[in-house]
């Protein structure tokens, strides 16, 4: 029941008033969004509020409800007393704190469970809602208090750290061939927190420090760049003609005199080669694979021709070991 239509019954207003149970508000908003950035029905329900209260003085949101003109108490009213505020049918709002308010939830289903109480309309109002990837907003604080104040991980330098990004990411692949689906959120959030921690210790830097948005915001720009074709005025209707676009892109930002600059010689064997000559097929080179003695050149053969016919030698090789490892494992059983 709204505080309107209760105030409208029976023949004589003043009965129907003190007949209506009224309505508690309980207001949430998330810390993840700027203060004072409310919804519209939240802001016409604490100005039509017969008393707004909140618990926590520091609420980030107080000096920005009193600059609208609304007056809120600093008090944590129990639920008995709330009841009672509402009588009437007067509307009562309560900010809730960010721990979301449990006494005062507990106490309003324990009194609402007795049926001994008329409660008034109960109402759960979201005043704010997170924004995707509002979440990464929390993982940079915790970042933060974990950098300042944990015995190891205040100590770790990016040298230190380079191995961990190695192992993580080669568990996201194996997730990702596994094919499960719970250990594959769980390894991009371990991929992810490298990506954070290594910018948490960048900020440190005393001569070029960065930070997390200042990634965050050069990755942004080099999609933005080089989609021209989502971005801009280019067309691209095949994923063929999107590597085209991406490539000249990157060609003419990099400005490198040869298509093996960028490409990391401290990769898996295979996927070096099978890069060395998409790189080159990219370009348009012509380069006959050198020939010598032994497996390492039947290998790089190997190598290129499956990245030709669009095969991941690496993921290919990787999925021949698992059948071979687990004949060995049936082998060993007996099977």
């Amino acid at each position: 029941m709204n505080t309107t239509s209760s105030r409208a019954q029976g023949p004589h207003g003043t009965e129907a008033s003190e007949a209506a149970v009224g309505r508690l508000v309980l207001l949430t908003t998330s810390h993840r969004v700027a203060p004072g950035l409310l919804s519209w029905p939240a802001w016409q329900v604490l100005r039509d509020a017969d008393r707004v209260s909140c618990a926590d003085g520091a609420h980030p949101q107080l000096p920005y409800l009193r600059e609208a003109g609304i007056v809120v108490d600093e008090a944590a009213p129990s639920a008995q007393e709330l009841i009672e505020a509402c009588a009437g049918g007067r509307t009562v709002v309560v900010v809730a704190t960010g721990e979301g308010e449990p006494r005062l939830t507990d106490g309003l289903a324990r009194l609402a469970g007795s049926g001994r109480v008329r409660m008034p309309e109960l109402e759960l109002l979201p005043a704010s809602y997170d924004l995707p990837g509002a979440r990464l907003l929390d993982l940079v604080q915790v970042m933060d208090r974990i950098r300042a104040e944990c015995p190891w991980s205040s100590r770790q330098t990016h040298r230190g750290l380079a191995k961990y990004g190695i192992e993580e990411a080669y568990e996201l692949v194996e997730a990702i061939e596994a094919g499960d689906r719970d250990e594959l959120r769980e390894e991009l959030g371990d991929v992810l927190l490298q990506v954070v921690f290594h910018s948490r210790i960048a900020q440190e830097d005393p001569d070029a420090p960065f930070s997390i948005d200042d990634v965050a915001g050069g990755i942004v720009a080099k999609l933005i760049h080089r989609h021209p074709h989502v971005f801009g005025d280019e067309t691209a209707t095949t994923p063929e003609e999107v590597k085209e676009h991406w490539l000249r892109t990157k060609a003419l930002e990099k400005q490198r005199t040869s298509v093996t600059e960028g490409v990391p010689l401290g990769q898996p064997g295979l996927a070096l080669a099978a890069k060395l000559s998409s790189r080159a097929r990219t370009a348009g080179l012509d380069v006959p694979l050198p020939h010598g003695e032994g497996v390492g050149y039947e290998l790089l053969a190997m190598a290129a021709r499956a990245e030709a016919e669009g095969v991941d030698p690496e993921a290919a090789l990787r999925a021949a070991a698992r059948t071979y490892r687990d004949a060995i494992r049936e082998a060993e059983s007996g099977g």
